[in-house]
């Protein structure tokens, strides 16, 4: 499998310092931020962890007691407008927080995880943006899986 990589759409937390994180976003700052990502209230939050250790074959640590905190590499922040256009549709959504994976060949991705046992609550399709389809993630609902067509900001 091609590596999957997290993009995150997230919350901030403030301050923090580049030794209380895995990375940094802004390193030539006279200041540190970086990407906090967490899923607060899990129905299933044990099925939740064994999905990504297991399935996705996510790195992690023992927090203490079960707790573990996941490495989820390379990742880049999007911004998006609540509204907009698009081929003179337009459309709306409402302010909120969303995590999607990416990967570079969403084919190949969702064949292997099928095969490790990952379910897809929908088929792979063109979303514009990319291909998309949506990973059910046990005890956390959907995640969205894509292959981009856009650049990214992954090797910056």
């Amino acid at each position: 499998m091609k590596r999957v990589r997290a993009q995150f759409l997230v919350r901030l937390r403030f301050p923090i310092s580049v030794t209380d994180c895995s990375f940094a976003v802004l390193e030539d700052c006279s200041y540190s931020i970086a990407v906090d990502c967490t899923f607060d209230i899990l129905e299933d939050s044990e099925a939740t962890r064994d999905f990504f250790r297991d399935v996705l074959g996510w790195a992690n640590v023992d927090a203490r007691g079960g707790w573990l905190i996941f490495t989820t590499g390379p990742s880049e922040l999007g911004v998006h407008a609540t509204s907009g256009e698009r081929d003179g549709v337009t459309w709306a959504t409402s302010q909120h927080h969303e995590i999607s994976l990416v990967c570079d060949d969403i084919t190949e991705t969702v064949t292997e995880l099928e095969a490790r046992g990952a379910t897809f609550a929908r088929g792979i399709r063109d979303d514009g943006y990319g291909l998309t389809t949506s990973l059910v993630v046990p005890g956390a609902g959907e995640l969205l899986l894509y292959e981009p067509k856009h650049p990214t900001a992954f090797g910056l």
